[in-house]
Order: C-alpha cells, then sequence, then structure tokens
C-alpha cells in the first residue's frame, strides 16, 4: 500500500519555508553555495535557488554532485567504474555550501557528499538541507534545513518524485519488499 504524505503545494511550502531559514541563518545569500545530490536533490536545490533569488533578488551558483564513486558500499574497482569527475565551477573555499538532499536516512549518502566537497577545497561551513528526514541514522548526521520528519520504519520505502525527472511532485511512503 502507498500513501502520499506530499503534494506539490506541500513541497513547494517546504522549499519555501527551508529558503527563508536559510537567508536568515546566513543573514543572507552572500558567499552561499547550493550543491544538489543527483538525482532529486539537484532537482530541489534549483528550486531552493530559485526561491533565494525571489526573495535576495540574486543568483546563487548551484552544482551537481554525483556521490556514486564516494560511497562505501561499493568495491574499490565499481568505485572507479563510479567515479565521476567532480570538480565544481565554484571555488568553494571560504563559502558556506548548502548540501541538498531529497531524503535522509542512514546519513551515508550526506558522509560520501562531505568527502566529494572536501576533495574540492575547504568551505568555512557546510549545512545540509532535505526534504525529508526519516530518522535511523547509522552515523552521526543532523540535517540544518528540514522539509517534513517522517517517522517511518525501517521496512518502508520513502520516494519522492519531482517533476523534471517524475512528472510529478509527491512524496510517498509504502511498505517496503
Amino acid at each position: 500500500m502507498t500513501k502520499k504524505i506530499m503534494d506539490k503545494d506541500g513541497i513547494r511550502r517546504a522549499l519555501t519555508r527551508m529558503s527563508y531559514e536559510i537567508v536568515e541563518r546566513n543573514q543572507g545569500t552572500e558567499n552561499l553555495v547550493l550543491i544538489g545530490i543527483k538525482t532529486r536533490g539537484w532537482y530541489l536545490a534549483q528550486r531552493i535557488a530559485d526561491r533565494l533569488k525571489q526573495i535576495e533578488g540574486h543568483e546563487l551558483p548551484v552544482v551537481s554532485l554525483d556521490i556514486s564513486g564516494y560511497r562505501d558500499d561499493l568495491s574499490q574497482e565499481e568505485k572507479e567504474k563510479a567515479m565521476e569527475s567532480f570538480e565544481t565551477p565554484v571555488d568553494l573555499t571560504g563559502k558556506t555550501v548548502i548540501l541538498v538532499d531529497d531524503v535522509l536516512y542512514t546519513g551515508r549518502t550526506i558522509r560520501a557528499a562531505l568527502d566529494a566537497i572536501m576533495d574540492q577545497g575547504r568551505p568555512a561551513k557546510i549545512a545540509l538541507a532535505v526534504l525529508i528526514d526519516r530518522g535511523h541514522r547509522e552515523l552521526p548526521i543532523r540535517p540544518d534545513f528540514i522539509g517534513k520528519n517522517i517517522p517511518t520504519a525501517a521496512s518502508e520505502d520513502v520516494q519522492v518524485y519531482v517533476q523534471e525527472a517524475d512528472g510529478e511532485d509527491a512524496v510517498k511512503i509504502s511498505e517496503g519488499e
């Protein structure tokens, strides 16, 4: 059984709220860089950047990040094959990076993303923005900006759908296989 827990309007409202929180906590958007974890985190980062532009009046750099080569569940051979050279067109040194992902679960994806970012420079700060925090951490990772907390059972599956990749905006929860 699948249950829709957020619709298009719910996602829009959550991203708008998160955008205002980013502005407040950073006292504006100067020196910010958004990095979206592929695939859905990238689209969410672009949407947040659009809202930040509406709020603050200027564009922020948005970088796409594929963490495949940094995952800890692949063999060294698989990592080398998956490794996409991640080179950001923006110098991250001294910047505040807002790392954006769709669902935070065990924290392993975020750990891999942090490794990739640190290979590119030394940001002044890295903050984490997630649309959904579902709990069940295996690593000490905590989001700074959360669209919605959804307590789940480990057997449940949370899926974020975005218009750009899936043809609809929704967050659904289902019993895992």
